[in-house]
């Protein structure tokens, strides 16, 4: 089979973009016959029509949706390539690219990424996720490392490593008029009381809810947030108690207005980088990564 002509494949692509052909011959400089022409040797080639035409108009129909999305990633990858090089060439920003699992609390995360901004040479770019996207991303080469509560799961098929940064304990708040009361009989004291808690993307919902179980307490679960910076707002509101890793607790202090009820290390919070390397070799890695560890030393 002869390989895929990019050519063709880029006239299909911007023409799918612009909605015509007379559109897309506007923004290719070339005549509406000769790209009418390219489409269709790139259908003769695929064996199937990529368009439906309605009237004048131009509609993808399945295969031609499938074929846009596969070109869309392919010409986005050679224009990421492209800066890359050029970057390179001219001694200019390194691309640093790291998912962070939605679960992660942003501040936690800041933490950590500002580190790169020490070498003025690196451009971050941060994408965000669940895990299972994110090791989709990893497996394509789109980012270099994800940052994450869990670690690979275990029977995964992508190639990746799970690199223990450190583990934190939890930290307990609840809003100033409500904190006094709940922190007296801690964490007892929780018992019945509006509680609101990390959703089912996050590990620390299943480990949490282990804890109240284990310590006979059951706190009314309020809501369920995957977003943790919207699941403070409501705590500082005051619609219930909440935690979070004791690490970032004075930010969650000076930013939320909440006060500590309390604070255990029964149950941790593990925080792992997750990278296509047994061992760790990207120059962007390595200091975050000891940085990371630094962090959570000191909690």
């Amino acid at each position: 089979m002869a390989n895929l002509n990019h050519q063709h494949l880029y006239y299909f692509y911007v023409t799918a973009k612009e909605g015509s052909i007379v559109k897309a011959s506007a923004v290719l400089h070339l005549t509406p016959q000769t790209i009418s022409g390219q489409i269709s040797t790139l259908e003769d080639y695929f064996g199937f029509t990529l368009f439906d035409r309605v009237g004048k108009r131009l509609l993808l129909n399945p295969q031609g949706e499938l074929a846009y999305s596969f070109a869309r990633d392919i010409f986005r990858l050679g224009s990421e390539l492209l800066h890359t090089m050029k970057n390179q060439h001219q001694g200019k920003q390194q691309v640093f690219s790291v998912g962070v699992t939605d679960v992660l609390p942003k501040v936690l995360a800041f933490d950590l990424f500002r580190s790169c901004f020490r070498e003025n040479k690196l451009r971050l770019i941060c994408k965000e996720g669940d895990l299972d996207a994110l090791m989709a991303e990893l497996a394509l080469n789109r980012i270099d490392i994800i940052l994450s509560d869990r670690p690979l799961p275990h029977g995964s098929h992508i190639k990746a490593y799970n690199h223990l940064i450190g583990e934190s304990g939890l930290t307990f708040f609840a809003a100033k008029d409500k904190a006094k009361a709940l922190a007296a009989e801690f964490p007892q004291s929780l018992h019945q009381q509006p509680f609101l808690i990390s959703g089912d993307k996050s590990a620390q919902k299943l480990n949490l809810l282990a804890w109240f179980d284990e310590i006979a307490i059951s706190p009314k679960i309020n809501a369920e947030f995957e977003d943790s910076a919207l699941m403070k707002l409501f705590g500082q509101a005051g619609y219930g108690a909440f935690c979070t890793p004791s690490s970032i607790e004075q930010h969650v202090c000076e930013h939320y207005g909440v006060e500590i009820i309390g604070r255990t290390r029964k149950i941790t919070e593990r925080l792992y980088l997750i990278s296509p390397e047994r061992k760790l070799k990207h120059p962007a890695v390595i200091p975050l990564f000891e940085h990371a560890k630094t962090l959570l030393e000191h909690e």
